[in-house]
């Protein structure tokens, strides 16, 4: 075997992948879905919609375009026909697992609301303090970053993800925070964009999602290999079967204990239960005797005994 054949990976071994914002969508979405899983799903076949998943009443709309560079569109409105109050969106390089920060916090919102009042934390207005937004962030360290005026950048400490802050937009359906995650590229760069009417605490939701230091599982092929040198990588192994031990001493002698008992409990004990299973004893051998000296017509009458239908002992 050659030095580069020995140092060849399986490329569907599970491994433990961390920062999880590096690790790609993974071949499911399915954890980011996993906090609504009991409302209404709607499957819209071959359209750039895939799936679209709802709040009972049609408020919150969480579209799957699965083909798409925007892979999940997540609206809120205050009623089923009125325009988005926000829109977030996120790309096809995004860990699933991240975007359940936001789906988990929706979930809850909606729990909570009263659907007739036309309410819910979902449909809040946005803090006046950019910082509320991604407290999460400065919280585990991730430091605030020069850049153009009027905006504000958080970096993670290996400089491989952040958030930005674009406070001169001022439009509703503007796209003012946006959370990144590796290199520049098609490829390699996750992203997800919140229009400027997103609550606070929705996107706070998200970006605590992404400082989780929890490792998530992908197979290696699934990870991107310009990413690969920027992940820490341990392999998920099934665990090994446990030995059978050979039984001790003292086994040896609580089964020789328990067989002594059983013995004796279906063994005569007195002189009395003796003499019955005598006479017992002695009525089976009359009986075999008196059937040996049946005549051929009367043997005929009786069903001979391997005619007789098998016990099963259990």
């Amino acid at each position: 075997m050659s030095s580069q054949q020995s140092h060849e990976r399986d490329p569907y071994e599970e491994v433990l992948v961390s920062p999880r914002y590096l690790a790609g969508m993974g071949a499911s979405a399915d954890a980011s879905f996993a906090p609504v899983a009991h409302w209404p799903h709607h499957d819209l076949g071959d359209t750039p919609c895939q799936l679209l998943v709802t709040s009972p009443d049609h408020r919150i709309r969480i579209g799957w375009y699965g083909d798409d560079w925007e892979t999940w569109k997540i609206t809120a409105s205050q009623d089923a026909t009125s325009a988005p109050r926000w829109t977030a969106t996120f790309n096809h390089l995004t860990a699933p697992e991240i975007v359940a920060g936001l789906t988990t916090a929706l979930a809850h919102d909606y729990a909570e609301a009263d659907a007739y009042a036309g309410n819910g934390r979902f449909l809040d207005r946005p803090s006046i303090y950019w910082a509320d937004a991604v407290q999460p962030l400065t919280d585990a360290g991730w430091r605030r970053k020069a850049g153009e005026r009027g905006t504000v950048e958080i970096v993670a400490p290996d400089g491989q993800a952040g958030a930005l802050i674009d406070n001169r937009l001022s439009g509703r359906d503007d796209e003012n925070i946006t959370l990144w995650s590796g290199p520049p590229g098609w490829g390699t760069r996750a992203e997800a964009y919140f229009t400027a009417g997103a609550p606070s605490h929705l996107i706070a939701a998200t970006t605590a999602a992404m400082t989780i230091s929890a490792p998530v599982v992908r197979e290696r092929h699934q990870l991107n290999q310009d990413l690969e040198h920027l992940v820490t990588l341990a392999s998920l192994s099934p665990a090994a079967p446990r030995a059978v031990s050979a039984p001790t001493p003292l086994d040896v002698r609580r089964t020789a204990v328990v067989q002594a008992v059983h013995r004796a409990a279906h063994a005569p004990r007195t002189a009395a239960d003796l003499r019955v299973v005598a006479a017992q004893s002695r009525t089976t051998s009359t009986a075999r005797n008196r059937s040996s000296n049946l005549t051929p017509a009367a043997a005929a009458v009786t069903p001979p005994a391997s005619s007789a239908a098998p016990r099963h002992h259990r």
